[in-house]
């Protein structure tokens, strides 16, 4: 039966507000201009304009961590279960870290680019200034019908090979186009309002929120790789789907729950009927956007979970990350947990590299930038697996780890370290291969 749809969604003034608020939206997150000598999205843009203003990266990201490592304990909500309790007390601890950082007090060596300068400069300001000015503008990508509309045109190809829902599509561009945050909020607001699962969020937030396209474009100069950049990127783009194609079936995301946010029903996708693909998706669209709030109430609301997010993940950012590299620095303890892939590089014929590619995958877990630092002097082979394998493992400690546990997506730590081992496992596999095989076919040398 064809669905009726109310005649105000069809009225020229809706057709008006969903083309114009949707081509902002995407005008903002999708398409990349050049300002000076940087190119990059207009969000982008515009924080690096914010962060322009005098004293603001000092001023804004000790406010953020600081009063975000407080909070918790203002409203009560830091014991609610032992992993919270766990994250309060290291949210805590960002405190200590932030005044040895402004301070510079402690050990030359923390003070180096690649330390507390790294994780300050690097991670939080950019992380937690992104969230709430690019939730300003996610209210038009969105509210107003766009991704109703391309979840009808999507459903075909994600619902099969994902198990997530056609406006998924969204949020996997968004990340490598932006960055993991934009594509978290994203899956975050609409988790919350019933359009997906808890088993789809998680497989989003897992599976599709790895590093912007601009990040790796720092690992495959520092790998020596940017010569055949578009072979990377593509082989990278593919095989981190195929990995997410692939978790989607096994423990734990595949026990997840197929219940909505705080157990309530999940909103159904529409289903076209034949040959009324368009149609479908144009009603859907239309009709979402003559329901949505008006500009300024979304926007507002919008942006003040864009500052809660921030303020939740702003001091886990500052201490987990730091954490995450003084044991990379100062312990064994990524040397060990190498050893778990070690047998998969001797299978794969990395031989006597076999140790150094264990090494390099295991210390993805504390940020995804040190495995290029570690193989910058192996051989072709290691460089281009090392610099897919970084990518595609999504997880890593100093962000995009604090960021998925700041979100209200029900996924535990414990499931996250369980996935994360899955996807380098199969992410070194799948890569050995191409690498192997494919970029010898491509002109690539190895």
């Amino acid at each position: 039966m064809e669905k009726q749809v109310d005649s105000k969604a069809r009225s020229s003034g809706t057709i008006a507000k969903f083309i114009l608020l949707n081509l902002i939206g995407i005008f903002m997150f999708f398409i990349t201009i050049k300002i000076g000598d940087t190119k990059s999205i207009p969000v982008d843009h515009v924080v690096s304009m914010i962060r322009k203003i005098p004293h603001f990266d000092m001023v804004y990201g000790a406010v953020i961590v600081s009063v975000g490592a407080v909070l918790p304990f203002i409203r009560k909500t830091w014991n609610k279960d032992r992993v919270t309790t766990v994250f309060s007390f290291l949210k805590l601890l960002a405190i200590p870290v932030l005044i040895l950082w402004l301070t510079k007090t402690g050990p030359a060596r923390w003070f180096e680019g690649d330390m507390l300068p790294f994780i300050y400069n690097k991670v939080v300001l950019p992380v937690t200034s992104l969230v709430p000015v690019g939730a300003v503008f996610l209210s038009f990508l969105i509210n107003y019908g766009l991704m109703e509309l391309i979840g009808v045109f999507m459903r075909p190809v994600m619902r099969p090979i994902w198990k997530t829902p056609g406006r998924s599509a969204v949020d996997a561009v968004a990340s490598f186009v932006g960055s993991y945050s934009v594509g978290l909020l994203i899956t975050n607001r609409v988790y919350k309002e019933g359009f997906y699962s808890t088993k789809e969020a998680a497989i989003i937030a897992t599976g599709f929120s790895t590093v912007s396209a601009t990040f790796m474009i720092v690992v495959a100069r520092t790998l020596g790789l940017l010569d055949h950049w578009n072979v990377y990127f593509w082989v990278t783009l593919i095989i981190t789907f195929i990995v997410t194609a692939i978790t989607t079936r096994i423990y734990p995301l595949s026990r997840k729950p197929d219940t909505g946010y705080n157990g309530i029903p999940v909103v159904p996708e529409p289903v076209p009927e034949k040959g009324k693909l368009l149609a479908t998706a144009l009603d859907e669209g239309l009709e979402a956007c003559s329901k949505a709030p008006g500009i300024l109430e979304g926007v507002t609301k919008n942006f003040l979970d864009g500052l809660n997010m921030a303020l939740g993940i702003g001091p886990s950012l500052m201490s987990i990350g730091f954490l995450g590299l003084l044991l990379a620095e100062y312990t064994p303890i990524f040397e060990i947990i190498g050893y778990i892939f070690v047998p998969f590089a001797l299978l794969l014929g990395f031989g006597s590299e076999a140790v150094l590619m264990g090494k390099s995958c295991a210390i993805s877990l504390a940020e995804m930038f040190l495995p290029a630092n570690i193989a910058v002097n192996a051989s072709p082979i290691v460089q281009y697996v090392t610099a897919i394998v970084c990518v595609s493992e999504i997880l890593f400690f100093s962000a995009s780890i604090p960021c998925i546990l700041g979100t209200d997506i029900d996924i535990s730590l414990k499931d996250i370290l369980i996935i994360w081992v899955e996807r380098v496992i199969l992410s070194l596999i799948i890569a050995a291969l191409v690498v192997r095989f494919l970029f010898p076919i491509l002109g690539v040398p190895l």
